[in-house]
């Protein structure tokens, strides 16, 4: 009888958020569960791997997920280090899927690619592992204080992505799914297939005066959309428009497609 299959439960908001047990309860009875996530609050870390005297520490910890008592693995780093060392470390066998999240914000437009979240996965794509980034919509007030959800239709909608990448894998020039919905979107809600909004979505504000600048700082962040120049068929669209869930089809390729060439003069 085969093995069943290994499954990556990552996020960047820390081995203790709700969104981690949520993702691994959507998954729980499609394999056998490796829980490695950052072992404090890793938003907005994207692909970064972090060099302090502390990293690499990993402490095995316990989880309770879907009344089964389960090791868990807290890295201290950065999502993409969990995951490095979930791959080259703690997997007994080759991961045959990675869930990212469920995060605490949207990854949509612009944002995807500060997102730790889909960077975690992109970095299990990056060692051949398919990746599903998932998120759920929170104000970013809530991004660190673990707010009550409603993880329901967000559990619903990973597993069935899960399912659908464990008995098919992805499509062809597909590295990672980045599922986003609703807090509002039940098991009836629409799932649709999206492209990525060329808008930012989070933007940064600056201080309102002058300040100290041999202080420390950190700069507020806020909602930005654009309601005349939304794109149709878009994550923003769907998801902050709309109230559908989203799933994009992320890939490596970065090259814009143009016929612009370089004039080779000085």
């Amino acid at each position: 009888m085969p093995e069943p299959p290994l499954i990556l439960v990552t996020n960047d908001d820390g081995m203790h958020s709700p969104g981690l047990h949520a993702a691994a309860e959507a998954v729980a009875d499609l394999g056998d569960l490796l829980l490695v996530a950052p072992a404090t609050q890793q938003t907005a870390m994207s692909r970064a791997f972090v060099t302090d005297a502390g990293a690499g520490v990993v402490e095995r910890v316990t989880l309770q997920v879907a009344g089964r008592a389960l090791p868990g693995y807290a890295v201290s780093g950065s999502p993409v280090m969990a995951v490095t060392h979930a791959v080259l470390e703690l997997a007994g066998r080759p991961i045959r899927l990675c869930v990212s999240g469920i995060n605490y914000g949207e990854n949509i437009g612009g944002s995807i690619g500060v997102s730790g979240t889909v960077g975690a996965a992109f970095e299990a794509a990056a060692h051949g592992i398919p990746a599903i980034a998932t998120a759920i919509t929170a104000q970013v007030s809530e991004w660190r204080t673990f707010d009550t959800v409603d993880w329901t239709a967000a559990r619903h909608f990973t597993r069935i992505l899960a399912r659908q990448v464990l008995d098919h894998g992805l499509p062809e020039g597909v590295s990672v799914l980045n599922l986003n919905v609703p807090r509002g979107a039940t098991t009836r809600t629409e799932l649709r297939r999206t492209v990525q909004s060329q808008q930012p979505y989070y933007v940064r504000r600056g201080p309102d005066s002058a300040r100290p600048l041999g202080q420390p700082y950190q700069f507020a962040v806020e909602v930005a959309v654009d309601w005349d120049r939304l794109e149709p068929g878009t994550d923003i669209h769907a998801v902050v428009r709309d109230q559908v869930a989203s799933v994009t089809p992320l890939t490596w390729q970065m090259t814009a497609q143009t016929d612009w060439m370089p004039s080779g003069e000085a």
